[in-house]
């Protein structure tokens, strides 16, 4: 049984820094493949959503996923939706969810 993947705002405004970080660091093909891996991975969630490490330290059902040891994606499962919260950098500090 599939769940529904879906970027909440703060998420989808990390994804824009970024990928605006990658691009000015490395061009925009190179920001534009590193984001299209990144979202690949994060729908995945949707064949097994609670395979991430349970970080109720941070908020009660939040989960946390690494993405090649460089980015943690933040997320929640509520009923049949996967809802991911924040993509940070692993340089930066983890985001008091909310």
């Amino acid at each position: 049984m599939s769940y529904k993947v879906e970027f909440l705002e703060p998420a989808a405004d990390d994804l824009l820094t970024l990928h605006a970080w990658i691009e000015g660091e490395a061009g925009p093909h190179v920001a534009d493949v590193y984001l299209a891996r990144l979202k690949e991975h994060c729908f995945k969630l949707a064949e097994f959503p609670r395979r991430g490490t349970p970080r109720d330290d941070l908020m009660s059902g939040a989960r946390s996923l690494s993405f090649e040891r460089r980015i943690l994606i933040f997320y929640r499962v509520e009923d049949r939706t996967v809802q991911i919260m924040h993509v940070v950098s692993t340089f930066r500090e983890t985001p008091i969810l909310n």
